[in-house]
């Protein structure tokens, strides 16, 4: 007898299943060898340096000798560059044990380039984390996250945040300003609509996702909230996993006004009343605006029990030379 379509689609969908671990695996177990040779070539330099030979820094004679060797009796992949971040990648790891195993050789490239210690353990551990891809990676150092976040704290914040990642378990670390939305495009010059911004946001969201941070989810754009014979859309809605709450996103193209902060707080109440279950914490509002007078915003918050939170968003990189060093003081002062 024949087999059934469904049993046969089953089967077909085992084997591929089966394919698609073997080969997840496959690329896993090269990765690890990948990165235990290059830390292993890092540790064979570092112990030449150390018998009295000399250091083998960019332009040194040793490492130009060694990389083009190298490349003649074993190909490509040792060019000088390569060399040297094989010998950083020990000198920043010297226990083998100390290598976080999910991470590539692309992402410690990524983490070697991050000079300030403090930042490259940060970008490190949320990497692990929250599972960021090289290219994700990247784009986190290139915006300056952990600068970013590190303004908003105290000098013992800034060593916890290198030595254990960012994790919200509160509201106001759930919220960063400014937020950064290089990737959506949008020259400097450009007059952007709020429905244009809002439309790059969900053509990017991906991307927006990753700017926000661990734990968000999306729910829903424009959602309608109907009272009597009036109607509200909300710009953006969001679910927080850890948080355990629904964050409202309103965008404003323009500076926040008062009047924006009661819109929110008539959106917070609604949800607080009509969409929160039971186990959810209360709703975050976060009003994202292309500037604030943080005055305007202080009074017009004052007294609200809701968590609104008021943040700009720039369309471009962050100054990070600027930024580390503003980081430095706060290491400093204190």
């Amino acid at each position: 007898m024949k087999p059934s379509k469904n049993k046969y689609n089953d089967l077909l969908n085992s084997i591929g299943q089966t394919i698609e671990t073997a080969r997840q695996n496959a690329v896993k177990a090269v990765n690890t060898e990948l990165v235990k040779a290059n830390w292993e070539i890092g540790r064979h330099i570092v112990e030449f340096e150390q018998h009295g030979q000399e250091r083998a820094e960019y332009g040194s004679e040793l490492l130009a000798k060694l990389a083009k060797d190298l490349k003649l009796r074993h190909g490509k992949g040792f060019g000088r560059r390569n060399v040297l971040d094989m010998r950083r990648f020990y000198l920043a790891y010297q226990k083998w044990q100390a290598v976080p195993a999910k991470l590539s050789w692309t992402h410690f490239v990524a983490l070697l380039a991050v000079s300030d210690e403090s930042a490259r353990k940060f970008y490190e551990k949320q990497a692990t984390h929250e599972n960021w891809s090289y290219r994700e990676l990247e784009r986190q150092i290139d915006s300056s996250l952990f600068e970013r976040l590190a303004l908003s704290r105290d000098k013992k914040g800034v060593i916890q945040l290198s030595e254990k990642g960012h994790i919200a378990t509160h509201p106001t670390e759930a919220v960063k300003d400014p937020y950064v939305l290089d990737f959506l495009k949008i020259p400097q010059s450009n007059k952007v609509t709020e429905k244009h911004l809002e439309q790059k946001i969900i053509d990017n969201l991906q991307l927006f996702l990753l700017e926000l941070g661990k734990g968000f989810t999306f729910v829903s754009r424009q959602y309608k909230i109907s009272l009597r014979n009036k109607h509200f859309y909300i710009d953006l809605v969001f679910y927080h996993r850890i948080l355990k709450c629904f964050v409202i996103i309103d965008l404003k193209t323009r500076p926040v006004k008062h009047t924006d902060i009661g819109q929110m707080n008539l959106y917070l109440n609604y949800f607080k009343t009509e969409e929160s279950v039971e186990n959810d914490n209360e709703p975050i509002g976060i009003i994202l605006s292309a500037d604030k007078d943080e005055v305007l915003v202080e009074y017009a918050t004052g007294g609200i029990s809701n968590k609104i939170f008021v943040s700009k968003y720039q369309l471009y990189l962050p100054d990070k030379k600027l930024l580390q060093k503003q980081v430095k003081a706060i290491m400093e002062n204190e």
